[in-house]
């Protein structure tokens, strides 16, 4: 089932356009890789689909999503006493933040579980590392049921030898939860491992499909430049 097709979409920015004439469309239950060089407009693109940034073209939803994102970077006060927890009752808002019932909390306690930081619920938030905050951030995205998750490069801070098993732990969330992904990824071992499709991204579409079809030697040279080609880490 179709969830959501984008027909000609363009975004210009003062005199700059960031994305010109995109089309794709995004079936229920895909999970769809973004890759391109810096500046290519990854961002921009989660950021239009989200309603934030006007544009011009068609962005059709067959059906309506619960969305959940997770962006590239967070900025707020690390002196802010907030803790995990209140994090996640903001999201809620209302009396639940300064009453919250237990059924609540364990949506919270279950949230966190899905990244393996569940013992950080009470800890403030400008107490933790980059590696706990993403991982955090990444349980937020997750909670109140999203249907559709878009990750801005959802393993950002976290060490090498962990971000394989946060996009395996993503995988596993989606197919158990029938959930649809859009995920920026510089790592091209995860969109060959993990993505169903693969978006490749330079302001304009190169190529879009199945990451064994359509990321050629010769494909990834026109979108990162002479040189580039696919490679794996071994973790």
């Amino acid at each position: 089932m179709k969830l959501v097709e984008v027909k000609d979409l363009s975004v210009t920015i003062g005199k700059t356009t960031v994305l010109d004439h995109l089309s794709f469309t995004v079936e229920e239950g895909d999970v769809i890789a973004i890759i391109g060089p810096n500046g290519a407009g990854k961002t921009m693109l989660l950021r239009t689909l989200l309603g934030t940034i006007p544009y011009e073209g068609k962005i059709t939803w067959h059906k309506v999503p619960v969305i959940g994102y997770v962006p590239q970077r967070f900025h707020f006060d690390h002196t802010f006493p907030l803790t995990v927890e209140e994090l996640f009752l903001m999201k809620k808002g209302g009396p639940s933040f300064w009453l919250p019932a237990d059924d609540l909390r364990s949506d919270i306690k279950k949230a966190l579980s899905h990244t393996e930081v569940e013992n950080l619920a009470q800890r403030k938030i400008g107490d933790l590392s980059s590696g706990q905050m993403q991982r955090v951030f990444i349980a937020y995205g997750l909670f109140g049921s999203p249907e559709l998750l878009l990750f801005d490069e959802p393993t950002a801070g976290i060490d090498i030898g962990a971000e394989m098993n946060v996009y395996s732990l993503l995988k596993e969330i989606a197919q158990e939860l029938n959930l649809t992904m859009l995920l920026v990824s510089h790592e091209l071992s995860v969109v060959y491992t993990y993505a169903k499709k693969v978006i490749c991204l330079n302001k304009t579409i190169a190529c879009f499909g199945e990451p064994k079809k359509v990321l050629t030697p010769e494909q990834l040279q026109s979108l990162y430049g002479v040189g580039a080609d696919f490679y794996r880490h071994d973790h």
